[in-house]
């Protein structure tokens, strides 16, 4: 993990992305964005094309130890998933995506290895966001979060000040999560589902306030 300064930018990194897919097209914007380099993508998909939006597809991911001078991040949706392959990936150094368009706190706040924040994302002071996360387009990570490893809070989710967000849990598109609240690991939040209490079984949880389905 690192901690949020005036200083975070290091110029020039080269960049291999896992997952040729629609969220690494993201990943792959935002590096550039940030002046860095796409080296290429490493993905299983036999059908994948010699190139991907432009950049060579290098591989299977279990090549990976060919291109150790670089970077890495894991551009997969499905936090299972992203936990399992960067879990395989042994030595590397894990790029950190943070768009330029987004607005992150320098105040006390910290942002785990290999997490991607979106465009137009927000993430105030003392937000503490876990390693190989996900913080989608416009989503909204107020004061005093703490989010684990591997969370996903998807694009225009809105989390309050002072929640907890246990590892691998989803939030979906939307949502909204009041203030001085705990939600567990494993759990699925529905799209423009409203979270008003603690939540402490995993689960999927829908609807308006949010309940078990």
């Amino acid at each position: 993990m690192h901690k949020m300064t005036g200083d975070d930018k290091t110029m020039n990194q080269s960049v291999v992305i896992i997952g040729a897919s629609g969220h690494g097209k993201v990943v792959a914007d935002i590096v550039i964005e940030n002046g860095d380099q796409v080296v290429g993508f490493l993905d299983d998909n036999p059908n994948l094309p010699e190139k991907f939006i432009g950049f060579p597809v290098l591989g299977i991911i279990d090549e990976y130890q060919k291109y150790l001078d670089a970077k890495f991040i894991v551009a997969i949706g499905n936090a299972i998933i992203r936990e399992k392959i960067a879990n395989k990936l042994k030595n590397v150094k894990w790029y950190t995506a943070i768009h330029p368009a987004a607005v992150i706190s320098k105040l006390d706040t910290v942002i785990g290895d290999g997490t991607v924040v979106m465009a137009n994302a927000v993430v105030n002071p003392g937000a503490r966001i876990g390693r190989q996360c996900i913080i989608n387009t416009g989503a909204i990570v107020e004061h005093d979060n703490k989010l684990e490893d591997y969370v996903h809070v998807s694009v225009g989710a809105k989390l309050a000040g002072t929640v907890s967000v246990g590892k691998t849990t989803w939030i979906g598109i939307g949502a909204s999560i009041r203030n001085n609240l705990e939600i567990c690991a494993d759990c699925m939040i529905g799209a423009g589902a409203v979270v008003v209490k603690d939540i402490k079984e995993a689960g999927t949880y829908v609807g308006v306030p949010a309940r078990k389905r």
